[in-house]
C-alpha cells in the first residue's frame, strides 16, 4: 500500500495586506513593576527552555484499509456454435454435419474469398521468424553473483488453534500448488479443540486455501502422486493412512485404513512407490514398522510389513523411523530410512535373506546425536544421499557405512533439509532459530553460502519446487508457510558443476574407503598382536609348570633318598646292637 499523505495549502488572499515596515520610537504598551516578595513562593528552574511558534501544529496520520478477501470462481467452457440437433460430443454427428456443410455453395465461396488473405499472412510469417531465439545456446555464468533470496508470499493457517506445518509437498506438474499438513507433534500438547484440517494452497492466492482436507486425525505428512496428480496420500497422527481424490471434492478421504491394521505411532513420512496401477505407497513410523499399502483397498490392511530391526535373528534393537526416502532412479526396491535414534537404515527388498533386507549404517561416531528429520538422495547422483539431524548435515555413500562429508556444527538445532532439484551441489537446512542455511559445495565446503532469516519462530519443514528450483516453501511451528524466491546463482546449474561435484564425492568416497581399509588392517594387526601375546603368555605358563614339576620330582627323589638312608642307618645300628 502506498504512503497516504495530505498537503495543507493556503490561498494568497488569506495572508492579508502587504507588510510596510518603517522605523518608529519604542512605545511602552504596559508596565508591570516587580514584586520581590512573591519570589519566595517559587523555585527558580535552571535551565529554562521555552519554545514559541506563531503557527498552529498540524499532524499527518496513516491508516490501512480493511483486508480485501478474494475468492476464485471456476467456470467450465464447452464447445459451442453447433445447431441444437447436433451433439458435439458424438464424433459421428460432427462428421456428418461437416460433410453437409462442405457441400454447400456458400462454404466454397467463403473459402475462395479468404484464400488471398490467408496466403498473404502465410508469406508474411515465412518472411520473418518471430519465434527466432537470437541467443539460443548461450549460457550465462551466474557464479559471480552474490546469493540472495526474497519473500514472495505468506500462507497462514486459517485455523485458530496453534499447529505446526509438519510437511510441505509441491505439485508434480510445476510450482503452482503446495500441500501442507498441520499437526501438533509435541507429546500431550494436542487436545480435542485442535483442528484436524490440512490444506492445499494455490501459490497465486495466499488468502484462501484451494482445497481443504478433513481427515479423522491430524495429518503429519502429505504426498502428491506423480502419475495421478489429482490424488494425495497422507499419514495421520494416530497411525492411519488416508487417500484423497481431489476431483471428488468434499475434503474427506476417499479411502482410509483401519486402526487395528495401521501404525501404532504417528506416521512421519509416506512415499508413492513404482507400480503399474500408480496406487502403491509405503509409510514409516516410530513404532518400528515399515508398511506397504494399496490405496485402492486400504481397509484390507498393508500388503507387506517390515520390522526396522538391527538384527532379524534376535538380540537386535528395534528402531523407530522418523524420515523416509524413495527414488525410482536408485532402484524400485531400495529405500532409505532415518530413525529417531540417529541411525540410518537401508532397505532392499531383493536381499531379504540378509537381515530381511535391512542394512544398518554406522552406529558409532558416524551416527547423528538425535532423530534424523530429513533424508534424501541427490537428484543427480542417486548413490549419494543427505541426512539432517542434531546440529549437522551429513552426506553418505550407499556402499559405505560411514559418512563421507559432514558440515560444521550449526549454532542452532537443525529441523529439516533437502537437496536443490537444479543445483547438484546445493542443499538447504532449517534451524530452530528461524534461519534457513543454504550450502553450496560447488563454491565452498567449510562455510554456509547464504543464510536467510525467515522469522523468529522455529522452522519445521522445507520443500523446493521442481523443475526450476527457484521457489522454496518453508514452514514453522505456528503453521505459517513462507514462500521464497532464490536468485539465479542458487537456482541455475553452473558450468561443469555436475562433473565437479561427482569428482569431489568420489574423491571423498575413495578417501573414506582407504581409511576404512587402514582401520581394518590396524584392527587385524592389533588382533594378531594380542593373539601372539596370549600364546607367549601361555608358553611362559607352560614353562613354569614344567620347572615346577621337575622341582617337585627332585624333592620327591631327595625325600625318598633321605628315607632310604635313614632306614639303612637304623638297620646298621640294629645289627651293631645284636652283636
Amino acid at each position: 500500500m502506498g504512503e497516504v499523505a495530505h498537503i495543507y495549502t493556503k490561498v494568497r488572499t488569506d495572508f492579508g495586506k502587504h507588510c510596510n515596515f518603517k522605523d518608529e520610537e519604542p512605545t511602552i504598551m504596559k508596565e508591570e513593576p516587580s514584586e520581590p516578595s512573591i519570589g519566595d513562593d517559587y523555585i527558580q528552574k535552571n535551565p529554562c527552555i521555552f519554545t514559541e511558534d506563531s503557527t498552529r501544529h498540524m499532524s499527518v496520520h496513516e491508516v490501512n484499509t480493511e483486508r480485501v478477501t478474494l475468492q476464485d470462481s471456476k467456470i467450465m467452457h464447452v464447445e459451442g456454435g453447433w445447431p441444437k440437433d447436433v451433439e458435439y460430443q458424438e464424433q459421428a454427428d460432427v462428421n456428418r454435419f461437416r460433410k453437409k456443410a462442405e457441400k454447400q455453395e456458400d462454404y466454397q465461396e467463403s473459402v475462395q474469398a479468404i484464400r488471398p488473405i490467408i496466403d498473404c499472412c502465410m508469406k508474411q510469417n515465412n518472411t520473418i521468424d518471430i519465434y527466432e531465439k537470437y541467443f539460443d545456446g548461450v549460457e550465462t555464468d551466474h557464479s559471480g553473483e552474490p546469493p540472495t533470496a526474497k519473500g514472495l508470499a505468506v500462507f497462514r493457517d486459517p485455523e485458530k488453534s496453534k499447529r505446526s506445518a509438519t510437511s510441505i509437498n509441491w505439485h508434480p506438474e510445476g510450482p503452482t500448488k503446495i500441500a501442507v499438513s498441520y499437526s501438533v507433534l509435541n507429546f500431550q500438547d494436542s487436545n480435542q479443540m485442535t483442528s484436524k484440517k490440512s490444506f492445499i494452497w494455490d501459490v497465486h492466492n495466499p488468502n484462501i486455501p484451494d482445497t481443504t482436507l478433513c481427515p479423522s486425525s491430524p495429518l503429519c505428512c502429505l504426498r502428491f502422486n506423480h502419475k495421478a496428480t489429482d490424488t494425495v496420500v497422507g499419514g495421520s497422527y494416530n497411525g492411519l493412512i488416508s487417500y484423497y481424490d481431489l476431483r471428488k471434492g468434499g475434503g474427506g478421504p476417499a479411502e482410509e485404513s483401519l486402526i487395528e491394521h495401521s501404525h501404532h505411532d504417528p506416521v512421519y513420512d509416506v512415499f508413492w512407490t513404482s507400480s503399474k496401477s500408480a496406487s502403491m505407497c509405503v509409510s514409516v513410523s516410530t513404532d518400528g514398522m515399515m508398511l506397504w499399502w494399496d490405496t485402492r483397498k486400504l481397509k484390507s490392511g498393508p500388503t507387506e510389513k517390515l520390522m526396522l530391526s538391527t538384527d532379524s535373528k534376535g538380540g537386535g534393537s528395534i528402531l523407530g523411523g522418523s524420515s523416509l526416502e524413495f527414488n525410482q532412479e536408485a532402484g524400485p526396491t531400495k529405500y532409505l530410512v532415518g530413525t529417531e535414534q540417529g541411525v540410518v537404515l537401508g532397505v532392499n527388498l531383493r536381499n531379504k535373506k540378509t537381515n530381511n533386507g535391512v542394512t544398518v549404517y554406522d552406529t558409532g561416531a558416524g551416527k547423528h546425536h538425535g532423530p534424523i528429520y530429513a533424508i534424501q538422495r541427490n537428484l543427480t547422483h542417486s548413490k549419494f544421499f543427505l541426512t539432517v539431524g542434531d546440529w549437522t548435515a551429513r552426506i553418505w555413500m550407499e556402499d559405505l557405512k560411514t559418512p563421507i562429508m559432514t558440515t560444521k556444527y550449526h549454532g542452532a538445532y537443525l529441523t529439516g533439509g533437502c537437496w536443490s532439484p537444479t543445483r547438484t551441489g546445493v542443499f538447504f537446512v532449517t534451524r530452530m532459530d528461524g534461519v534457513v542455511d543454504i550450502w553450496d559445495y560447488f563454491y565452498r565446503q567449510n562455510e554456509v553460502a547464504y543464510s536467510h532469516k525467515v522469522g523468529d519462530e522455529q522452522l519445521s519443514s522445507i520443500a523446493v519446487s521442481a523443475p526450476y528450483g527457484r521457489e522454496v516453501a518453508v514452514g514453522d511451528i505456528n503453521g505459517t508457510v513462507s514462500l521464497l524466491e532464490l536468485c539465479d546463482s542458487l537456482a541455475r546449474q553452473q558450468p561443469n558443476e555436475k562433473q565437479a561435484i561427482l569428482n569431489m564425492l568420489e574423491r571423498e568416497t575413495k578417501q573414506e574407503k582407504n581409511l576404512e581399509a587402514r582401520e581394518k588392517e590396524l584392527r587385524r594387526a592389533r588382533k594378531e598382536k594380542d593373539d601372539a601375546d596370549k600364546r607367549r603368555a601361555s608358553d611362559k605358563k607352560d614353562g613354569k609348570d614344567e620347572k615346577m614339576e621337575e622341582l617337585l620330582r627332585k624333592v620327591d627323589a631327595d625325600f625318598l633318598q633321605m628315607i632310604k638312608e635313614a632306614e639303612d642307618d637304623e638297620s646298621k645300628q640294629s645289627d651293631v646292637k645284636t652283636k
